[in-house]
């Protein structure tokens, strides 16, 4: 259900129209804190689940707390994830890359794999921070890591996992950017990957 709220001041913010409140025609909040936040509509992607578009902005009372939340639908397996809106600085939520910026995931995936530690605890943390960051370009690094390392011998179930949510992360941010279906993108990872 969705509160409305009364709306005391707009501005314009990095193109948007900003205000303290809910405003149901444009989806938009401002927090009290004064930061712009994201739009329905804005493809983000939320750090350790992937990227998605949000479809909407709800207040929620959660075990008896009330909070605003960002709900995101991401393209792979139709997931719908509840982001509360003022954590997504502390949380890492930030906007998908632009296409400009996919020859640099390219080139990231067929990079030279990173030397890997025989430790197994020890890569499984690396790689762990490595995808906690958000940041597409450790993502790719994990992935392509990953797989080339599943090619040389077996994982272990962990880093299968890890594998599983990595590429399922670097794939929805890449389908929202690139517009592909899932099967082209994995094709294509697999690819620049392998060469």
């Amino acid at each position: 259900m969705h509160s409305r709220h009364y709306v005391n001041r707009l501005t314009r913010r990095k193109g948007r129209i900003v205000a303290s409140g809910l405003i149901p025609e444009y989806g938009v909040v401002r927090m009290e804190n004064g930061e712009a936040l994201y739009s329905i509509g804005d493809k983000i992607v939320y750090p350790m689940h992937g990227a998605g578009v949000v479809e909407s902005i709800e207040d929620r009372q959660i075990l008896g707390e009330s909070r605003r939340y960002y709900i995101l639908r991401l393209p792979i397996g139709e997931v719908t994830i509840m982001i509360p809106c003022d954590s997504t600085d502390t949380v890492g939520v930030r906007e998908v890359i632009g296409r400009k910026e996919l020859k640099s995931v390219d080139k990231a995936l067929k990079g030279n794999s990173d030397e890997i530690s025989g430790n197994w605890n020890r890569r499984y943390r690396d790689n762990m921070e490595k995808l906690k960051s958000g940041q597409l370009p450790s993502v790719c690094e994990v992935v392509r890591n990953l797989m080339r390392a599943e090619k040389k011998k077996k994982l272990s179930m962990g880093e299968k996992k890890m594998l599983t949510s990595a590429k399922q992360i670097l794939m929805s941010e890449l389908i929202l950017v690139s517009e592909r279906d899932a099967v082209e993108i994995e094709e294509h990872i697999s690819m620049l990957v392998f060469g």
